[in-house]
């Protein structure tokens, strides 16, 4: 089981289910659960001070969320990752990345291209220090912002809708990404790309980068050509 995994804290202003499905999820999403892995409710109920009833329903509402499967007599394990799961997301969200990046260049403001920057600078210097945590985050940043810049809020439901499952896979892509001065230049670039408002440019860049988000990630699992 997870270390990291610790005592819930009662005074929490959330729901106790949702402290501990919050819990469970950051668990899974950042490796501490590894896929395949099994997940006993007694032993988490234990190891968080709390009963089994509370655990049970979190671990039902991360199946829904495709983080966890029941297998039959086996119980629940954390959901493995498939070659097949990275194509089909990373799928969506090359489109979808793309279309965001385009419609940025044409419709962002000013503060939005400074912060824009700033998150482009800081996340060179996270890759600098070999800051997984701090990459994550600004990662998140980088392309939150882009969708927000879109103007286009169906688009920003729809990324949402994804956003655990690519969260999930960011996490495997920043710790085994082979070229860290690449990802840089590729975050710069999209920047460029919108600060000059070349939408055609930022599709493409956008797209681009997914394709090797996604090349990294299978080539992590063993099933590269």
């Amino acid at each position: 089981m997870a270390g990291k995994l610790s005592k819930i804290n009662l005074n929490d202003y959330k729901p106790l289910r949702e402290v501990i499905f919050d819990s469970l999820r950051e668990a899974i999403i950042m490796g501490e659960l590894k896929p395949g892995e099994r997940l006993m409710e007694i032993q988490f109920a234990e190891k968080m001070g709390v009963s089994r009833t509370p655990v049970r329903e979190a671990i039902r509402k991360l199946e829904l969320e495709g983080l966890v499967v029941m297998v039959p007599r086996k119980g629940a394990h954390v959901a493995e990752l498939s070659v097949k799961d990275i194509m089909d997301v990373l799928e969506v969200r090359s489109s979808l990345d793309g279309l965001a990046s385009a419609l940025a260049a044409k419709r962002i403001n000013k503060d939005e291209l400074k912060e824009l920057k700033n998150i482009v600078n800081q996340f060179a210097q996270y890759m600098e220090k070999n800051n997984v945590q701090g990459l994550i985050k600004k990662d998140v940043e980088f392309h939150e912002l882009i969708y927000k810049a879109s103007r286009n809020d169906k688009l920003v439901q729809i990324a949402t809708n994804l956003k655990e499952q690519i969260h999930r896979f960011r996490v495997v892509y920043l710790k085994d990404y082979s070229s860290p001065k690449e990802l840089v230049k590729e975050h710069n670039d999209i920047y460029q790309a919108i600060e000059n408002g070349d939408g055609k440019l930022a599709q493409e860049l956008a797209s681009i980068h997914i394709k090797h988000q996604e090349k990294t990630m299978i080539d992590s699992l063993g099933t590269g050509e």
